[in-house]
Parts: structure tokens; C-alpha cells; sequence
């Protein structure tokens, strides 16, 4: 399989197309969105089990989302059973993908907790009164912290897309991400500073322009898995080199 490099203009059209899925049902993608928080909220509550489970299922979700896109493409309805597609197709590798990704987390959060000295460096600054030694600590680990998640967030972004689309193994569905995001690095850079503005501006009126980035943030990941990959086929076989 093969990821194209493209131009870094292109990044806006990714959230311009994003916006063109978004506004052919407007209405069912804040109702995918709705349910999908809603079902977030009840197993974020359930404890120690259900933000393990949110966290496993997010790919399954993620993928539902990007079935439903490419329907809206072939001129088909966007429907509430999209948001659930994904528990009909590769399941087990989405979940493995979700599996991957909070694995990566742990061992993340495991390094900023022993670079900051565990719970002792926790407690100094819950008490108001971090020493310059405890700030600088927890400032490097940050650092560290940021460097280590972006290669896994590159890996995880189009990991559940290839995965259902392409029948691709999970490893290597999270490989051929890291390696698409990799070459194309200054269009996502550009495209996250264009997103978080953006963001930003939907907070402004009462949080309600959230309604409509969120939903179309999440078509331009489809949208720019479009430009960067070949066309999807689920089911089908490899993509073209």
C-alpha cells in the first residue's frame, strides 16, 4: 500500500470537504454525535472497567463514521446504524487497534509518573507548593510526554479506516498510518493550527459552532484519507501502489 505525499494547501480542502459531507445530513451527524457522547458519558462512569471499554471500542465508533462517509459520498443516506457499522466488520482488529493505542498511553503516563518522581512530585504541587526542582521535572516530562504521544496518535489516525476498508492487520494498519502522517507532515501540522483556530471560533457562540466542527473534523479525516490513500473498498482486497 502506498501513501501519497501531498501539497500542504491541501489540508484546508481536507476540512472544506469535511464540511461538504457534514452539510449533505446535518441533522443525523449531530445525532451520531449525541449517541456517541452519550454512550461515552455511561461507560466513563462504570468504574475501573468502562474507560478501558471507551477506549477499546473508539476505533469500532471511528470506523462506523467513516463508513458512514463513504456513503454520503456514493450518494447514499447517512443513518444512525452507521455509527454502529464498524461491530460488523473487523471487529476484533479495530479493538486491537483500540488495544494498541491505550497500551501506548500506559506506557506513556508510566514514564511522566516515574520522571516526575510518582506520587510524592503529585502531592507537592496538589499542596500548592512545587520546589523549582519538581516544576522543572514535570515541565521535561511534559516534553517527553508530547514527543512520545504525536508518533502514536499518527499511527492510531487512520489505523481504524485502512483497517476497515482494506482488511488490513492492525500492526500494520497503525505502521502504514504513522508512515502516511510522516510523509505528509506539514500538511496535518498545518491542518491541526487550521483545526484548533477553528475550534476556537466554535466555542465562541455559546459552544453551539461545536455542533458543526465536530462533525466535520471527523468527515476530514475521511476526506484526507481520500487525498493521501487510494479509494476505499471494504471488503476488497489491496489498495493500488
Amino acid at each position: 500500500m502506498y501513501a501519497r505525499q501531498v501539497n500542504a494547501k491541501n489540508s484546508w480542502n481536507w476540512i472544506v470537504d469535511g464540511y461538504g459531507l457534514f452539510k449533505q445530513s446535518p441533522v443525523i451527524w449531530i445525532a451520531l454525535f449525541f449517541i456517541y457522547v452519550l454512550i461515552a458519558m455511561v461507560l466513563s462512569i462504570v468504574p475501573v472497567f468502562g474507560p478501558i471499554i471507551l477506549n477499546l471500542l473508539a476505533p469500532v465508533f471511528m470506523a462506523g463514521f467513516m463508513i458512514g462517509c463513504k456513503a454520503i459520498e456514493e450518494g447514499e443516506e447517512l443513518e444512525i446504524n452507521h455509527l454502529f457499522a464498524g461491530f460488523k466488520l473487523h471487529t476484533s482488529r479495530l479493538i486491537t487497534v483500540g488495544g494498541i493505542y491505550l497500551a501506548g498511553v500506559i506506557v506513556i503516563v508510566g514514564l511522566i509518573f516515574v520522571i516526575t518522581g510518582g506520587a510524592a512530585a503529585i502531592g507537592g504541587m496538589e499542596h500548592g507548593t512545587p520546589s523549582p526542582a519538581q516544576s522543572a521535572t514535570v515541565a521535561i516530562a511534559m516534553l517527553i510526554a508530547f514527543a512520545a504521544i504525536m508518533p502514536l496518535v499518527m499511527a492510531y489516525w487512520f489505523a481504524p479506516t485502512l483497517v476497515v476498508f482494506h482488511e488490513i492487520q492492525p500492526l500494520e494498519a497503525m505502521k502504514l498510518s504513522f508512515n502516511a502522517c510522516l510523509r505528509n507532515l506539514v500538511p496535518f501540522l498545518l491542518y491541526s493550527v487550521i483545526c484548533i483556530v477553528l475550534m476556537l471560533l466554535a466555542i465562541i457562540p455559546l459552544g453551539l459552532g461545536l455542533l458543526v466542527m465536530i462533525p466535520t473534523m471527523t468527515a476530514s479525516l475521511y476526506t484526507s484519507y481520500k487525498d493521501i490513500f487510494d479509494q476505499p473498498t471494504i471488503g476488497g482486497g489491496e489498495m493500488a501502489m
